[in-house]
């Protein structure tokens, strides 16, 4: 691991030594395109780093790219404490005012654009833009949502906890230095819930990078059940979206992420 943290960049680093520091970790999504207007998404990134989110994700699936990304990019960065990191729904989620981006492979996807080929077109913008790559490997898990529908997946069954773990370690042995599994915006729109505690646990169980779990995460039930189950970061967005005080539920969620981590640092 010496060896590794030597070549990575200041945002990977940062990840690295704040979950040997905190044990896990919360990851803010704000896609701007979900919000009423641009002031309304700023304010709700500031609250949540104010409330304690350890990252502030910016992106989504679609449209959330040229002048609005630029512009609610830029004005977060100026307001907030800790990194602004993209997360793009294809190549033209891209800007210069953010820190990193997610330089993501979409690793069950059936159309290789978004394994490969969307990444070979970005790359030398990133490069170009000096935005940070930190290389995710992306799992998509039943319902999928709207990525799962943009970026031409075959879904992982929620019952074959195996599939996802093989893609996980597939993506660590690919050279992934993060994993995502997530199961689209509102699962609980389509009758499912966040991805499975039992595909959490084989999902951890296979790889030795940091393991991000996304979607569908919206009360503490699920939260400390996603944590004890093996996530070191939740990835949180429509919960905070649809908050009253982004701040607060912020806050909320937060606290039981320092007490889980805490928890794990023990063990």
């Amino acid at each position: 691991m010496a060896d590794e943290m030597d070549r990575i960049g200041k945002v990977e680093r940062y990840i690295y030594e704040r979950l040997e520091k905190k044990g896990a970790l919360m990851f803010s999504l704000i896609d701007p395109v979900d919000y009423k207007s641009t002031e309304d998404a700023i304010r709700t990134a500031v609250g949540a780093d104010e409330g304690g989110a350890d990252l502030i994700l910016m992106g989504g699936s679609i449209g959330a790219q040229g002048e609005l990304l630029d512009y609610v990019t830029k004005e977060v960065k100026k307001k907030v404490s800790v990194p602004v990191v993209l997360f793009p729904g294809n190549i033209a989620t891209l800007t210069k005012y953010a820190d990193a981006v997610y330089f993501m492979s979409l690793l069950n996807a059936r159309n290789t654009y978004w394994i490969t080929h969307a990444q070979m077109l970005a790359a030398p913008l990133i490069r170009q833009m000096k935005i940070e790559p930190l290389p995710v490997g992306y799992v998509v898990v039943a319902p999928g949502g709207t990525v799962g529908w943009v970026g031409d997946v075959n879904l992982v069954p929620r019952e074959k906890p195996k599939i996802a773990a093989a893609l996980a370690l597939a993506g660590e042995l690919l050279g992934n230095r993060i994993i995502v599994t997530d199961v689209g915006s509102n699962p609980q729109l389509q009758g499912k819930g966040p991805v499975p505690p039992e595909m959490v646990r084989a999902v951890k169980s296979a790889i030795s990078v940091p393991y991000v779990v996304a979607g569908g995460i919206r009360d503490e039930k699920t939260l400390k059940e996603t944590l004890t189950s093996g996530a070191d970061i939740v990835q949180i967005g429509t919960a905070i979206e649809t908050a009253t005080n982004a701040k607060e539920r912020t806050s909320f969620f937060s606290r039981i992420i320092k007490e889980q981590g805490l928890k794990k640092l023990k063990k």
